[in-house]
């Protein structure tokens, strides 16, 4: 018997209601990144409260942005049954539009604290980018986002465990572990970001955000091409695709045009 019929997505019932392991997996790299924001905050003269009190609202609107963002795209899969939108615990989240969602909650919050709006991104990104790492292993407990069919030679070539190898069977094919590039290409992101925030007088104020964007939408372009579950316009064009071109453009100009033309304040790791 192989390891992988021995993977369930359910961790444990409560109540007679089922905790997935997907849900747990988020929730941990949620967590996570508040802890390091929190910390990165203080460092920078900010409060610990401030990121604190923008979670509890900005979560929740990133959340609801992610799951408009997939039914927008999906739009025919609901729209006999718009009821639908609201089961969540059936799948249906897209990172992009969580993303999108919490930069613009961040923009108000940030102006109703008087709070510099990319600082308080810079102070996030880190953290983000790791969560995203993490949780794509929520894809892997649910046995999703994994891209086209390859042998399980070339899955034994990566030198890859047998769990991942095993759970990558479905419907008896084995296929690409997209959910693991882009985990690992996100944790490689996390310590480029890490490295570079440490530099003394390098990085201008919201510099850290736009590589962030830049590094996040390249290898989402790339890894996007290789998955079968993707969103897609006019059924020709991958949403995820498209949106990491014009986000890496528009980050790239922002980036130039901070350093070339601006003169911004440099991000700095000491407290006021």
């Amino acid at each position: 018997m192989s390891l992988f019929s021995s993977i369930n997505p359910v961790a444990f019932s409560l109540f007679g209601l089922d905790v997935n392991w997907y849900g747990i997996i988020i929730v941990s790299g949620m967590l996570l990144a508040i802890i390091l924001a929190s910390k990165e905050a203080v460092r920078v003269g900010l409060k610990e409260d401030d990121v604190i009190d923008f979670m509890f609202w900005g979560l929740p609107l990133s959340i609801v942005g992610a799951r408009l963002y997939y039914v927008a795209f999906e739009w025919k899969r609901y729209a006999d049954n718009p009821i639908e939108i609201f089961a969540i615990r059936n799948g249906g989240l897209a990172i992009y539009g969580g993303l999108l969602a919490g930069a613009i909650a961040m923009y108000i919050f940030t102006k109703k604290r008087g709070i510099s709006f990319w600082q308080f991104l810079d102070i996030a990104v880190p953290g983000v980018i790791i969560a995203q790492a993490i949780g794509r292993w929520g894809n892997f407990m649910n046995q999703e986002a994994y891209g086209g069919e390859v042998s399980r030679s070339f899955l034994e070539n990566l030198h890859l465990p047998s769990f991942i190898i095993d759970n990558m069977q479905v419907n008896g094919v084995y296929h690409h572990p997209t959910f693991l590039y882009e985990s690992l290409w996100n944790v490689l992101g996390f310590i480029l970001l890490l490295i570079l925030r440490r530099q003394k007088n390098f990085l201008k104020i919201g510099e850290l955000t736009f590589i962030y964007v830049m590094w996040y939408s390249l290898g989402r372009f790339f890894i996007e091409g290789m998955r079968t579950d993707s969103l897609w316009l006019f059924d020709t064009i991958r949403v995820s695709q498209l949106l990491s071109v014009i986000l890496f453009i528009i980050a790239a100009i922002l980036l130039i045009y901070r350093r070339k033309v601006m003169k911004p304040a440099f991000y700095k790791r000491t407290v006021k």
